[in-house]
């Protein structure tokens, strides 16, 4: 069983982690941290989740609940995920990583702590949206470069990194299974007299707007036909359920850098 601790625990996602923990027989609960001046500190984590009570209670200090726990959950923001990382990386713990909007510089900092411990990372933890991520490997091998490709996603307006690292890592895998790299052929803003679309580029858009949960789509459009893929979440549970099975899986694992692909088994 992989103990468990939980960043954010007292934010919009960390309240769906601690749930989504407590209801996986594979995992248990051992620490739920938030920020020093969190208004959740000290109280226990049942009652900020609207649960029975649990006897844990929320604590700012990751470095003394380290002992306790496999693996640490992270969906808060990149600087403070960077620094719960090399806490993690000294005390030889696992980590699943949630967390979007990371600069270059933050991202090969998580590639040289997966060469001392084992650490999951990945944009979107949902089960569907990686199943997803396989069908347009698929279409772009077989269509990609006679198309035009169009990467649409809609958020709640809250959210305040855009495209959303799901968009980004869609954007990603299109990108690759056509032998490309994304940054050299994404485009990511259109306005004014744009000219005519350039061939061999993937286009996004960003709608933010309301509680939206999540919803992508990838349009593979031609004259005369087009496929459209897409994913829609309706829940933060869905990305909180696969987090939990991440977490349970990576905590038994030797160091590396894995995706929700390597959880679910579909590199394989």
């Amino acid at each position: 069983m992989a103990n468990i601790a939980i960043s954010g625990a007292s934010g919009r996602m960390g309240l769906n982690l601690i749930k989504a923990c407590l209801l996986n027989p594979s995992a248990s609960l051992g620490a739920a941290i938030e920020h020093k001046d969190a208004a959740s500190l000290g109280k226990d984590v049942g009652d900020i989740a609207g649960l029975d009570a649990q006897g844990l209670q929320v604590s700012a200090d990751l470095q003394s609940q380290l002992p306790n726990v496999d693996v640490l959950v992270d969906f808060t923001r990149p600087d403070a995920c960077i620094q719960k990382l090399a806490l993690c990386e000294a005390n030889n713990k696992a980590m699943v990583i949630g967390t979007t909007g990371f600069s270059n510089e933050q991202k090969a900092l998580i590639e040289k702590a997966s060469r001392s411990i084992p650490i999951v990372f990945s944009p979107n933890m949902g089960i569907g949206v990686n199943v997803t991520l396989k069908l347009l490997e698929l279409a772009a091998k077989a269509i990609g470069d006679s198309v035009d490709i169009e990467v649409i996603e809609s958020h709640h307006r809250h959210k305040v990194d855009a495209p959303s690292g799901t968009a980004l890592r869609m954007g990603e895998v299109v990108a690759e299974a056509m032998g490309k790299r994304l940054d050299e052929c994404a485009v990511y803003a259109r306005e004014g007299i744009t000219g005519e679309r350039v061939a061999g580029t993937i286009g996004f858009s960003t709608i933010r707007a309301g509680d939206i949960v999540g919803e992508h789509t990838v349009m593979f459009a031609d004259e005369g036909e087009r496929i459209e893929i897409s994913h829609k979440a309706t829940s933060r549970m869905t990305f909180a359920t696969g987090a939990i099975r991440a977490a349970c899986w990576v905590a038994a694992q030797p160091a590396g850098l894995y995706d929700m692909q390597d959880v679910l088994g579909l590199k394989e």
